[in-house]
């Protein structure tokens, strides 16, 4: 047994600095959203000209074939059988009814969703004109559009006493804000904090191809329809999707669907989480992208723009909605 440092002896083989040795290529990238990003080209992608004249038409004719079809055998059932051929003629009825209302809805989901658009420009164009008249005609409406809503009727009893004594265009659109819109800012940040948490999980447990892209894109829709009803303007399928859309579309236009900005970056995690696990760095950053869709959702839904101050912080909201996830999630 020795005191001193063992030698090894190389047999004159050549050995090798340890500092001129080539760095280990770091194969792993940052996470970047990549099921948000697919959702968001998904969405935001306009078919051609001759797309749409090649789906209408193909529409068009369809419809036309299961008409002449349906017309065909119910009055040959009716000359071979007539009770059975009147029976299946009341049920064709039946179901072009169901269609009928089906678009009546879809109608006057787009007119609830234009009204709500109409509501946010007026107040928008009070707001910089100074215009008081303008602000107590928004008021008004807004009072009409809540009128059947049981959780603010205080807050709508509120605003009628202290709206007299305001004199200026901002100070009353304030009022209102502070008294009609922050109940139903709660309830919208609490959705996009539940998509968010679900995208993340879904994106960060299941390892299944898709899986991802289909969790963020029914998690989104759902959670856009969701804060559209919460602020009045509910929408039907179609005006879901357009509001998708819309929602989207700016946030590509802006840049803000991307993962080369600070708050992403560090939010995830970034290089932490991909360390640990490359699903949980993606779980994190579309869970940040869905709030950040969220907050875009809730800014177009809302029938009143955001005082100074007021609007959600995409960081905290995040921060909230993924707290005790991946280890806590900030």
């Amino acid at each position: 047994m020795t005191n001193g440092p063992v030698l090894i002896d190389l047999d004159g083989k050549p050995t090798t600095n340890p500092a001129e040795v080539p760095p280990v290529p770091d194969t792993d990238t940052l996470p970047e959203g990549r099921a948000m990003q697919t959702v968001a080209a998904l969405a935001t992608a306009r078919p051609s000209r001759l797309a749409k004249w090649f789906w209408g038409l193909l529409g068009a004719l369809l419809a036309a074939m299961i008409s002449v079809a349906a017309w065909d055998f119910t009055t040959s059932l009716i000359v071979r059988s007539p009770i059975i051929g009147y029976g299946i003629t009341a049920l064709v009825a039946a179901f072009v009814l169901v269609l009928l209302v089906i678009a009546l809805r879809e109608l006057a989901a787009f007119s609830r969703l234009k009204r709500m658009d109409t509501l946010h420009y007026s107040a928008a164009e009070a707001l910089l004109n100074d215009d008081l008249t303008a602000a107590r005609d928004v008021v008004a409406k807004l009072d009409g559009l809540y009128s059947g809503r049981e959780a603010l009727t205080w807050g709508r009893e509120r605003l009628k006493e202290r709206a007299p004594e305001q004199f200026d265009a901002a100070t009353l659109l304030a009022l209102a804000e502070s008294e009609l819109m922050s109940p139903l800012d709660v309830a919208a940040i609490k959705e996009v904090e539940a998509a968010a948490r679900q995208v993340a999980t879904v994106t960060a447990l299941v390892p299944l191809a898709l899986a991802d892209v289909v969790a963020a894109l029914t998690s989104n829709l759902r959670m856009i329809r969701r804060v559209a009803e919460i602020y009045g303007g509910r929408s039907g399928t179609l005006g879901s999707w357009r509001l998708t859309r819309a929602v989207l579309t700016h946030l590509v236009a802006t840049g803000a669907v991307a993962m080369g900005d600070d708050m992403i970056g560090s939010l995830a995690g970034g290089g932490l989480l991909s360390k640990l696990s490359r699903r949980f760095g993606e779980g994190v950053v579309n869970g940040a992208l869905t709030a950040r869709v969220g907050v875009a959702a809730i800014e177009v839904c809302r029938p009143l723009p955001f005082s100074k101050g007021k609007r959600p912080s995409v960081s905290g909201l995040v921060s909230r909605a993924l707290a005790g996830l991946f280890g806590g999630g900030k």
